[in-house]
């Protein structure tokens, strides 16, 4: 399993054009917990069920994490 960073959350919303305001609210997070989660460039703290959600509403959306080989995101065709 990929280990998420703050960097693969950014760059998996910023794939898809959205804000933070817009992640969180899909995700039913606060916009706060977003923000220090994206904050840190190493593995991401906090709650595991939150995180779940954001990945699970980020995938939903089209992003594809990818594994330890070629670290990173993309967006599934």
């Amino acid at each position: 399993m990929t280990v998420l960073t703050g960097r693969h959350l950014r760059m998996a919303r910023a794939a898809l054009a959205w804000t933070q305001e817009k992640l969180s609210d899909k995700a039913r997070i606060s916009l706060g917990t977003l923000i220090r989660m994206e904050s840190k460039d190493g593995p991401v703290g906090g709650r595991t069920d939150t995180l779940r959600r954001i990945v699970a509403v980020l995938e939903a959306a089209g992003i594809e994490f990818l594994d330890e080989k070629t670290p990173g995101v993309r967006l599934r065709r």
